[in-house]
């Protein structure tokens, strides 16, 4: 029994020390105990009660306890509300974002429907065309700003024709394979939507082009969008005749570049629009042979629809091509390109009608295709050699003037008798002396006309 007590003595000794040691390792650090409570599975209460009946310093500790596990409930509080405070800015910041988001969407999906009613590719060739003829018809200086402005009314002008022929066309275009997926027939946008579109951004060109170059300018561009929306499109679907007059619609783009930079039409403006006239005859012929059973499916009256053959097909744009020939030459005579843009026009058209031969011989795919390749090239590069050959005011003057004439400054003359100095002719724009008629005659390109008479009767 002594054994006994003795042995419970020092077992509460023991219990004593170890409660007092715990009560001091969790005073000093109370977050501590919390954890050492649940790794030992000991519950508050029963560890309170324990601690009361070991030690008078105790409570002290479990005081420590309670707030150790206070000040553990305010940081898990202090940690959830500053999340809170985190996770706000985030969502609202992701609202956002998502709401940016879907404005990029959309403004990708209505500028990539705009881009394909408006024909973007085709509208920039047009421009490329109405920007040759400004060019060509600003003579020695080039107004860079008069030329930025046209390029851009007749680019908003050409969308609008686009953008009208697929709004009047949408039930054919769906019945085409190759055009089924346009903006209208897949239904990514209205026909209302395209049509508000189509008429806004035409008024706008027109207004443009009257505000920045001059209402000829302006009136080539009306009549021509109303020439295409509403007389080419739906003459494709009652008699072949549409090719010949889009062939009218793509010649007029180079007169209007000419209109606005000279204020005028002259006959020498009509030789870029006769080449895109002449040119756009086989270019189409051999589109529309190579897509007969696209065309016959959306319900339009080609001209090869009604040639099963292909005989008469190729005839047309061999015989156009053919057309083509003169033009460089033209070019030249009227002082409009120096003497090498003849030769390299003749070497052009020469090439292209040699693909038109080989359509006429022998009435296949591959060639119709070799010959629309070969139409691809043409207008380019006869763009580019006008513009590159092209004469200004002062070196026209010069090449109207006859070389003999410019070497002979002064001439003496013997009229009845008298000898006199020859005066400067009238009007003269470099002050070349004048000669006799009959002189004048002799050293002509042709003697065979008649001498001219000069206003001035002192001569």
């Amino acid at each position: 029994m002594w054994r006994n007590s003795v042995n419970l003595s020092s077992n509460l000794l023991s219990l004593s020390k170890s409660n007092h040691n715990q009560s001091f390792f969790l005073s000093s650090n109370p977050l501590r105990s919390a954890i050492i409570f649940a790794g030992h599975g000991v519950r508050g209460g029963v560890s309170q009660t324990q601690l009361h009946s070991s030690s008078g310093e105790f409570p002290s500790s479990v005081s420590s306890l309670k707030l150790g596990f206070e000040k553990s409930e305010g940081e898990r509080a202090f940690k959830f509300s500053s999340s809170a405070a985190v996770v706000g800015p985030s969502v609202a910041t992701t609202a956002a974002l998502a709401k940016a988001k879907d404005v990029a969407e959309a403004f990708r999906h209505y500028g990539r429907c705009y881009w394909e009613l408006s024909k973007a590719r085709l509208s920039m060739l047009v421009v490329l065309t109405s920007g040759a003829g400004f060019v060509l018809g600003s003579g020695t200086a080039i107004d860079v700003a008069g030329l930025c402005w046209t390029c851009t009314g007749t680019m908003m002008v050409a969308a609008s024709a686009s953008s009208l022929n697929q709004v009047f066309e949408k039930n054919n275009d769906a019945r085409m394979k190759r055009t089924r997926q346009r903006p209208l027939p897949s239904g990514r946008i209205s026909l209302p939507h395209a049509a508000i579109w189509a008429s806004t951004i035409g008024v706008t060109g027109t207004t443009l082009l009257a505000c920045k170059a001059n209402m000829l300018a302006a009136g080539l561009a009306a009549s021509n969008l109303a020439l295409y929306a509403f007389l080419y499109t739906p003459l494709k679907q009652i008699h072949p005749v549409n090719t010949w007059v889009g062939a009218i619609v793509g010649a007029i783009p180079p007169l209007l570049g000419w209109a606005a930079a000279s204020g005028q039409v002259s006959l020498n403006a009509m030789i870029l629009p006769a080449a895109l006239y002449f040119w756009q005859l086989p270019h189409f012929m051999a589109l529309a042979y190579l897509c007969r059973k696209d065309y016959a499916d959306g319900g339009f009256r080609m001209f090869s629809l009604a040639d099963p053959s292909g005989q008469r097909t190729s005839l047309v744009a061999l015989r156009n091509c053919l057309y083509l020939l003169p033009l460089g030459y033209l070019a030249y005579d009227w002082g409009i390109t120096s003497g090498w843009f003849c030769l390299e026009s003749t070497l052009l058209t020469l090439f292209m009608t040699a693909g038109a031969v080989s359509f006429v011989r022998d009435r296949t795919a591959k060639n119709a295709r070799r010959m629309f390749h070969g139409s691809l090239l043409y207008l380019p590069v006869f763009m580019s050699g006008m513009l590159f050959h092209r004469l200004t005011d002062n070196q026209q003057d010069l090449t109207e003037t006859n070389p003999v004439r410019l070497a002979t400054e002064t001439q003496v003359h013997e009229s009845e008798g008298d000898c006199y100095l020859a005066k400067p002719r009238r009007g003269s724009s470099i002050g070349i002396q004048s000669r006799p008629p009959v002189a004048y005659a002799s050293v002509a390109p042709f003697p065979f006309l008649p001498a001219p008479v000069y206003a001035n009767s002192d001569v």
